[in-house]
């Protein structure tokens, strides 16, 4: 089969795309032929030596989210049909043109979504999902702040926010972008391109979706609440915070939660998965929910593609097809 496949770690130069053995599904697994695959800025970091793949996934073919259709099925598989549209998560390997999966960890692809839209929902929507509902347990009614508001899982979040009953607040450095959430349901928009935020929020909020770690980690700390939760899902700008105000997060009863989907192991997907089946697939079936496409490339124009994710010059999701 066909796949892109790193060369070591580097510039766009490291990228090839190769022909590799198709893998070979497993007791409880399922071969997909992948028609689509979302491009993440954890593609970019992985090219560039910053963040390998999780044990027991392919180290050297990137890719953490397909579309495509069940090919085969393994050993004491059922109830999964041979050429089912389904999507989902992987820990590596889905630019690829086939991979392999636990066949609990499949989302069916609703009818009415292509490949190209359903190659954008996986990562963004179960990210933003498991960060509002899990993790920062948003309820009806408070106030949500998401930053760089114009990416795949930010313009998730907002959708899904908005849907939990929460009021949106969004930062970006572009604004474009900014001029472009309100159709999503932001109220309130900040371009940090030429200073802070938190100072500029009309009122403090109660949950924080923050992808830049320990640069922004003590404004987002004055921007909550009380009893305010801050997600952390990056370190964009850095893995380290310095000078923290601890004395503010005891007083405000702060909660400060990290969390990374890629490394979670399977026994914590597949809850979530179902989860995210039952609540949120009926509204992307009924087109209460979109994921936002920014582009879509073929995949023989993965350089093309890495340069826009690196230029931050896309609304939306980034899509590769093959």
């Amino acid at each position: 089969m066909r796949a892109i496949v790193y060369r070591g770690a580097g510039g766009i130069d490291v990228v090839d795309l190769a022909e590799v053995a198709t893998p070979v599904a497993g007791p409880d697994q399922v071969l997909v032929r992948v028609r689509a695959s979302g491009l993440n800025r954890a593609d970019v970091i992985q090219r560039r030596g910053g963040y390998p793949a999780p044990a027991g996934w392919p180290a050297d073919i990137p890719g953490l989210e397909y579309a495509g259709e069940v090919a085969a099925v393994g050993p004491g598989v059922s109830g999964v049909e041979v050429g089912a549209r389904v999507m989902g998560l992987v820990g590596g390997g889905a630019q690829a043109e086939y991979l392999v999966t636990h066949r609990r960890e499949l989302i069916p692809i609703p009818a009415g979504i292509d490949f190209e839209q359903a190659a954008a929902i996986p990562e963004a929507f179960l990210t933003a999902y498991d960060a509002l509902v899990t993790r920062g347990r948003t309820r009806d009614g408070e106030r949500v702040l998401v930053h760089a508001v114009g990416s795949g899982v930010s313009t998730a979040a907002v959708q899904l926010a908005r849907w939990l009953g929460a009021t949106v607040a969004g930062t970006s450095r572009t604004r474009s972008k900014l001029d472009r959430v309100a159709a999503l349901g932001v109220s309130e928009t900040i371009d940090t391109s030429s200073g802070g935020f938190a100072h500029r929020l009309s009122r403090p909020v109660d949950v924080i979706l923050d992808f830049f770690g320990g640069g922004s980690l003590n404004e987002n700390l004055q921007a909550l609440g009380p009893k305010g939760r801050l997600v952390i899902l990056g370190t964009l700008q850095g893995g380290v915070a310095e000078k923290v105000d601890v004395a503010r997060i005891l007083r405000g009863r702060l909660e400060v939660i990290g969390t990374v989907m890629r490394s979670r192991p399977h026994d914590e997907r597949v809850p979530l998965v179902e989860e995210f089946i039952a609540r949120v697939l009926p509204e992307l079936a009924a087109g209460r929910m979109a994921p936002v496409m920014g582009a879509v490339f073929p995949m023989t124009e993965l350089a093309a593609a890495h340069a826009a994710m690196e230029a931050n010059e896309v609304f939306g999701k980034i899509v590769l097809r093959w």
